[in-house]
């Protein structure tokens, strides 16, 4: 990789490279869906391959390997959304939950796909040291609206929407949390890939 596709996570801990845009991709399904499992039940995220074909190969790609099986959702803010699928949530350092990432950056694939109930969208790269965001999308983060967002239209890449599960959602924006909205209870994650 050449030195634009490279970029550091914060305090220049490691070395995060950005995946380019490559050959158009195929899936077997034009919609594939994925089963996120929490303790209070289920949701199942419907894919946009049509809109972000990059977003939703990553994705499935994390839930095939397993790297978000164990996450937890560490951003949860009423009336707005749930956030997880950060590795260093894992962690019982709680400062670190939001930082982290597979690695790499995605390239954002913007449209004008609407932030509504339910969408599922890619978040940003942690704040660099200067407190400026990366424009590059977070390699394994993601959100899920609990309600309209029209403000982070086109700012952030849709690839998906809760196909079923939003009472699971709502159970899990209304838990205790800390002043950074980290649920005080984790809310871990296992998210199994059930069509392709």
């Amino acid at each position: 990789m050449g030195n634009d596709n490279v970029g550091w996570l914060p305090n220049g801990r490691a070395p995060c490279y950005i995946r380019p845009m490559s050959a158009p991709l195929t899936f077997k399904k034009k919609n594939p869906k994925v089963v996120i499992s929490t303790k209070f039940g289920t949701i199942t995220i419907q894919f946009y391959t049509d809109v972000a074909p990059r977003h939703v190969d990553n994705f499935l790609n994390l839930a095939k390997i397993g790297f978000y099986n164990g996450t937890a959702f560490h951003r949860v803010i009423p009336g707005f959304i749930i956030q997880g699928g950060d590795p260093l949530s894992k962690e019982p350092d709680r400062t670190l939950h939001g930082t982290g990432g597979p690695g790499f950056g995605l390239t954002p694939e913007p449209s004008d796909q609407p932030h509504r109930r339910g969408t599922v969208s890619m978040a940003k790269m942690p704040r660099n040291e200067d407190r400026t965001r990366d424009v590059n999308d977070n390699g394994s983060q993601f959100f899920i609206c609990v309600e309209d967002a029209s403000s982070l239209d086109r700012t952030y890449t849709v690839f998906g929407k809760v196909r079923k599960g939003m009472d699971v959602v709502d159970q899990i924006v209304a838990v205790e949390r800390d002043p950074q909205d980290n649920p005080l209870d984790p809310i871990t994650m296992t998210i199994d890939v059930v069509e392709e």
